[in-house]
This record gives structure tokens, sequence and C-alpha cells, in this order.
């Protein structure tokens, strides 16, 4: 079988002075139309991948792959352009195309309601617009690997969900690889099929999202509110680790499922069944790996 792989990490080591910021020392594959999200908290290291991917900061380590930087798209997190000058200038200069005689980026100015905006100064957009313009020159880059990172940070709930569901339609028919690097949860679970987990520069995990949720939470989990009540309710069941306001209860198979969830029906308890919860499952995920870390 012949594998796609478009850019492969076989060893990488990111220092700023003395400090490690990032250490890869298990072979990492990225492969043609593959959707990865790349998670962890801050300082975990996942802007600083990118950038030495991109060529950005200085590496130890070796990175293979026929692509060359230029050949590589990226949103990153700040975008520097002229203030003053009108958008439509920025746009037709930096993309070196006409935007009347490109039918493909009027589909994509279309596509984000951006043609309001053409006639205003860069100084003027707003924050969400400033993102849409980047994501618009991006895109026509038409690149077989692009990086987002942090591509919805900064903007107000409402603005973020359109954005995605751009960005899911888009790409949904597309064969290039994308590699977001996002702190929203819900955003990844709407668009990737692998995950890269980081924490203190380290990897924690690194697989498909199906393969890691059954990993380290089981077939399924029943999220419910974490009251004295519900606690009592379900005493006796396995538990995972989850944020403070919730229990989260593990499923190994369909039995189990039925029957934690025919208990909490008949009790009239509210809950969330999901099989691809990110957030949980990335938090298990590093207790795991803290706890091997621990053992040796």
């Amino acid at each position: 079988m012949v594998m796609n792989i478009l850019l492969t990490i076989k060893q990488l080591q990111v220092k700023y002075g003395s400090q490690t910021a990032l250490r890869i020392e298990e072979p990492i594959a990225f492969e043609k139309g593959e959707r990865i999200g790349i998670i962890g908290s801050n300082g975990a290291g996942k802007s600083t991948l990118v950038k030495a991917l991109l060529g950005l900061v200085p590496y130890e380590g070796r990175v293979v792959t026929s692509l060359t930087p230029a050949e590589m798209a990226v949103h990153m997190q700040f975008n520097a352009y002229v203030k003053t000058m009108p958008v439509r200038c920025i746009m037709e200069t930096v993309l070196d195309t006409r935007i009347k005689g490109n039918k493909e980026l009027q589909e994509l100015i279309a596509f984000f309601e951006f043609e309001e905006c053409l006639s205003k100064r860069f100084n003027a957009l707003s924050g969400g617009q400033k993102q849409k313009l980047t994501i618009i020159m991006v895109m026509m880059q038409k690149a077989e690997l692009t990086f987002y990172d942090e591509v919805t940070s900064g903007l107000d709930f409402e603005t973020r969900q359109r954005l995605m569901e751009k960005l899911v339609e888009w790409y949904r028919d597309k064969n290039d690889t994308l590699v977001m690097v996002s702190h929203y949860y819900e955003e990844l679970e709407q668009l990737v099929d692998k995950l890269l987990i980081l924490d203190k520069g380290s990897i924690v995990a690194y697989g498909s999202v199906e393969e890691l949720f059954r990993t380290y939470c089981g077939d399924s989990i029943l999220v419910l509110d974490n009251s004295e009540r519900n606690r009592m309710l379900t005493e006796g069941f396995r538990t995972l680790k989850s944020p403070a306001h919730l229990l989260a209860l593990s499923c190994r198979s369909r039995q189990e499922e039925h029957d934690i969830a025919s208990l909490l029906i008949n009790n009239n308890v509210n809950f969330k069944r999901s099989s691809k919860d990110i957030e949980i499952m990335s938090i298990n995920a590093r207790e795991h790996h803290l706890a091997q870390a621990a053992s040796i």
C-alpha cells in the first residue's frame, strides 16, 4: 500500500536559550488529505511546532518533506498588513492577481460575504473581518499543506461558528492536508480526524480521534452535571477526569451504555452522549502521560 506522506518529523527539538520549548522523538507523519488538530495548554509548544515546520524558528533534528516552506500555506495568530491601504489593494498585491479577472477569488470573497470590506482600509476592519481576509488569502495559495494557528482566536462565539462552518464546507471535497491549532475543542470536533496532543513541549499522544477516544475514554461517554445527587446515583460506575462541573462516565460496551443511560433516564437526569469529546479525551490522555512519566 502506497502512503501519500507529505511530511515526516523524525526528530525535532526547539530551544529558546537554555529552555527546551519542544522535543519530538518518535516519528510523526502528516498524510495527504488528513485533517489534523494540535491541542495543548498555553506554552505546550503548539505554535512553536508550526513555526519550526515552516522554517520560521531554528531547530535541531530531521523534518523530511518534498515541500518547501513556500509551498505550504499558513494562517498565523498575528498578521501584519499596511494599515492604511485599501483591502482590495492588499489582496491584489499579495496574491498578484486582479479580483475582477479571478473567478476563484471572487467565489471566496462571496463565500465569506466579504464584498463590502474591499473598499475599506485594513485598520477599519473588525477582528472577524481581518481573520476572513487572511483566510481568503491562505486558501488562494492552494497549498497541499495548510496550517491554521488559532484561526478564530479573539472572535465572539457567533463569528467563530460562522467561520468554522465555512471552513468545513470549503474543504469538504478537497484533498489538501490541514493542520489546525486551536484551544476550542468544539471547533476541532467539527473538522479534524487526527489529533496531536502536546504538553510542556512533549508529545502526549498522536493518532485518529476515534483511536485515541477508545484508548483513553472507552466506546462512549455519558456526561452530566457534577452534583451530589448525580455522584451518589452513579457511584460504582467508571468515571473519567473531566472539567470540575461535569461527571464523565465511561462506557466500554453498548450494554454498559444502555444500563447507565436507562438509570439516568429513569431518574430524570439530563446527560449528553459522545464518542468523540476531544476535551475529556485530551484531559485523560494527559493524565495517562503524567502517570507514565512518574512511574519511570
